[in-house]
């Protein structure tokens, strides 16, 4: 072993005798400043010279009082239990509290013994005769300078320890990257403070940006407001930054896009805060820095629920939710336990997502029964074994086969798993007495032009004709795209991008509504809950989204530059694409209803007698089914169905190129 390492291990074991007996160091700390005060306030009293006036005459005899009073006052405060590494202005406050009621003691004491031969005459007492410190007395200004010097010494002391830690910290593996901070507000105060604090070093905080003029040229924390956010690219060159932190929790969508559009064309990588409501209530801190993401340049503000009337719809029932273990399937669960099911039944037929979201469940909602079943919805007899068991009050049917290319190629398996599968739980839902069923549609149902979308209009008609029949309510809940669900167009992106690229578009027209998984879920149980039957539900989308667009900006977020680092290739519309989704809450085909975020489509009748007939010839053709066979028989149920696909791109043509093309549809 070197010197050096030698130096380093009786380092370590001293500190770590320190942390194990911290306690005690503190309070032996406490004490040897109680002592270096009271020496520094005689010092100061009689500017350093003749001690033989004060050192044996008053120091010495009063040290014990008062090293004992201050002993007994900071511990009853709880002083010797405070952290020095992490002192805050409180603390300050408590030293200077703990410091002046020492004060009054000392000085009630060392007056009752100058005084206590007057004291006992006026009591009686003549003979008492008592004259500490030979008569003598030393200055006032003594009580005051140990006053002041506590308050100095406890207090400095623990800002030294806190100084070592913040300044001399060792650097994490590689060069601590530079980061530049938008807003200077108290979000970003926090963050610089918790990064000054963490024992290793992991960002070099190089400046802010605010854009209040006030706030320019102040300096936080030894970090300098620098100018307005307009100047962050200027900034970043000039200082060669390579995160940018964007400390706004409350910052609406359009400040983080102004950043992340201001920024095109640089190599930096994008983190920001948790949200405001995360970090109030606790769930979050400064510390949990995370990147931004495409949720936060497309997300909206949060959806406000009637959660007394989703309540009385779920609380004490037994709830059934298809495709349990899908992206939209598992956040209903999610959504769903939160108000307290009496029993929450998950059918899935994929055995591994299955056991991912019922273990998930009983591991955040464990007072609540949770009960998987595998099962394929179009196996008519598991169907009905689950339903007699299980007696579900509510259904929420989100299984179903989602992307718009592989059905095209699948004609026969979006007939069975789409329409004989819904046809399957809801005949079941009806037949065991469940109150409400409720159906997740797609936008790609309306004026269908995939095979996908036609037969998902085609089970929207089923069970809207159904309705009429039975006392089951049936309601069905139409939205487009949610962002990051399984095998949606924002993770192919994301695989694209860390390959390298190029990322692949169909078209550089294509359109998409976005929501998220869990906004599209509280709306899906906010519309369940005032269903009375019949109801087609639009959920509002916000605006429409360029794929394009949103290509670029996770381009961007990645910390690549678009067309330099990471290419965007065109590859043609795919069959059964739309360039535009047609899904709107305006208009005469949509009416309002009382929440702001949900319409109800004003549906048609259907015809019991010429429907069921139609599907049962659909469904005994369906695995004999060519893609045209497949379109024309669509049509035939579904007038507004396109029968003639667009041309497929010769890239569509090529084999294999359906699963690595990537699709602006996403599951819905």
């Amino acid at each position: 072993m070197t010197d050096a390492e030698k130096r380093d291990f009786e380092v370590s074991r001293i500190a770590w005798w320190a942390r194990a007996h911290r306690l005690f160091v503190a309070t032996s700390g406490h004490l040897l400043l109680f002592v270096l005060s009271w020496l520094m306030a005689f010092g100061l009293a009689y500017n350093f010279s003749k001690p033989e006036v004060w050192f044996n005459v008053f120091f010495l005899p009063l040290l014990p009082i008062v090293v004992l009073v201050k002993w007994a006052i900071f511990g009853a405060l709880g002083l010797y239990r405070s952290s020095w590494r992490y002192v805050s202005m409180r603390d300050v406050v408590q030293v200077t509290k703990a410091a002046f009621i020492s004060f009054l003691w000392v000085f009630g004491i060392y007056y009752a013994m100058v005084n206590a031969e007057y004291v006992a005459q006026l009591l009686g007492y003549a003979d008492f005769a008592w004259e500490p410190f030979g008569g003598r007395n030393f200055p006032d200004s003594v009580l005051i300078l140990d006053f002041a010097g506590t308050i100095a010494l406890i207090s400095g002391a623990r800002f030294v320890v806190r100084l070592y830690h913040e300044e001399v910290q060792p650097v994490q593996e590689g060069a601590a990257p530079k980061l530049l901070i938008l807003g200077a507000g108290d979000a970003g105060e926090n963050v610089v403070r918790e990064i000054l604090r963490q024992p290793v070093l992991q960002y070099r905080v190089e400046g802010f940006l605010d854009d209040d003029p006030t706030k320019w040229g102040a300096s936080i924390h030894g970090v300098e407001v620098l100018g307005p956010i307009d100047k962050v690219k200027e900034v970043c060159d000039e200082l060669s930054i390579d995160e940018i932190l964007i400390s706004m929790p409350s910052a609406s969508r359009k400040q983080v896009r102004r950043v992340v559009d201001l920024c095109q064309g640089t190599n930096l990588r994008f983190k920001t805060l948790p949200a405001l409501a995360d970090l109030i209530t606790g769930r979050a801190t400064y510390t949990q820095i995370r990147d931004v993401d495409i949720n936060d340049l497309l997300g909206r503000p949060p959806v406000e629920l009637d959660t007394g009337e989703i309540a009385k719809f779920i609380d004490g029932r037994v709830v059934m939710v298809t495709g349990a273990g899908g992206s939209i399937g598992s956040e209903m669960c999610r959504q769903i336990a939160r108000f307290n099911p009496k029993r929450l039944v998950l059918i899935e037929q994929a055995e591994q997502h299955l056991f991912e979201i019922d273990r998930e469940l009983r591991s955040r909602f464990p007072d609540i029964s949770v009960v998987p079943y595998i099962a394929d919805i179009s196996d008519g007899g598991r169907v009905e074994h689950v339903f007699a068991g299980e007696r579900p009050t509510a259904v929420f049917h989100a299984a179903a086969h989602k992307h718009v290319p592989m059905m095209e190629i699948n004609p026969g398996e979006a007939v069975k798993n789409n329409i004989h599968g819904t046809r399957t739980v809801a005949d079941a839902a009806a037949k065991y007495g469940c109150e409400k069923f409720v159906m997740i549609s797609t936008d790609k149902a309306v004026n269908p032009t995939s095979i996908m979308g036609g037969s998902k209009r085609i089970a929207e008609m089923y069970i809207q004709a159904l309705n009429e029949r039975v006392e089951t309510q049936f309601v069905t809940v139409r939205f487009g795209n949610v962002l990051g669900s399984s095998g949606s167009v924002v993770p192919i992106f994301k695989e694209q991008i860390a390959r390298g690229g190029p990322v692949t578009v169909t078209h550089p027209d294509m359109v998409r509504f976005f929501m998220t998984i869990p906004e599209a879920s509280q709306l899906v149980l906010q519309a369940a809950s005032m269903g009375r039957g019949g109801e087609i539900f639009v959920l509002d989308m916000g605006e429409p989204v360029k794929i394009v667009d949103l290509a670029r900006d996770l381009i961007t977020l990645s910390g690549f530059r678009v067309g330099e680092d990471i290419e965007i290739v065109f590859t043609g519309v795919r069959p059964g694409e739309k360039l535009y989704e047609e899904l709107s809450i305006e208009g005469e085909d949509v009416s309002r209803t009382a929440h702001p975020k949900i319409g109800i489509w004003q549906k048609r009748p259907e015809d019991w007698d010429r429907l069921v007939p139609a599907i049962e010839r659909l469904l005994a053709e369906a695995d004999e089914l060519d893609r045209a066979a497949a379109r024309r028989r669509l049509h035939d149920l579904v007038p507004e169905f396109y029968v003639k696909p667009p041309q497929p791109s010769a890239l569509d043509e090529a084999e294999g190129d359906h699963a690595a093309t990537t699709s602006a549809d996403e599951a819905a």
